[in-house]
């Protein structure tokens, strides 16, 4: 089976998502209470492709046909680099996730964009336009810069917080409150 383009799928009328068809439909999906099943790996965090990674399985007691999982990725030579975000997975073969929200810490001093948003914490959520557009994740031109975190614990509290994860202490403990690296200590 050919490996789905996380940026675009081939933009037809016939791909749509109709259970995301609104901007309240997406909203409600990333506010719904969610809890982790399960952790890849249990502890710490992996090491591949120059990243520390993590991956959870997600799902909600109140609707138990919605299913999620949430991806983490910290870059190892910069750790203000990394990545946080939410997908859902959906019933239809041709787009089997979207990423509903991404949390992202800042990706370089340097931007060339006006609001220099690669040099500062912000946050891309997908559009109901960029759905019909026929893009699985958000794209770069809709983010919000933010200062409600600016490092990458901090943005796991407030990631979880805001995408309802109840259980998040379950699995995310340490003297720091969450664990950066549980095999891997910047000391």
């Amino acid at each position: 089976m050919p490996e789905v383009n996380r940026s675009r799928t081939a933009a037809s009328p016939a791909i749509r998502v109709p259970t995301l068809a609104c901007r309240q439909q997406i909203k409600d999906l990333i506010d719904e209470p969610k809890k982790i099943d399960s952790r890849t790996p249990s502890k710490g965090y992996r090491e591949e492709n120059a990243n520390y990674r993590c991956d959870l399985v997600i799902y909600t007691t109140s609707k138990p046909s919605a299913k999620f999982e949430i991806f983490i990725r910290q870059s190892m030579k910069h750790i203000e680099n990394f990545s946080i975000g939410l997908r859902y997975h959906t019933n239809d073969q041709k787009i089997p996730t979207i990423t509903l929200v991404r949390y992202n810490g800042p990706h370089g001093e340097y931007s060339l964009h006006p609001d220099g948003h690669y040099a500062k914490p912000h946050i891309h959520r997908i559009t109901e336009q960029e759905l019909k557009g026929g893009y699985i994740q958000p794209q770069e031109k809709h983010r919000e810069i933010t200062n409600r975190y600016q490092t990458f614990d901090e943005a796991l509290i407030t990631f979880f917080n805001d995408v309802n994860v109840l259980n998040y202490k379950d699995y995310f403990t340490s003297q720091r409150q969450l664990a950066i690296f549980d095999e891997h200590s910047i000391n």
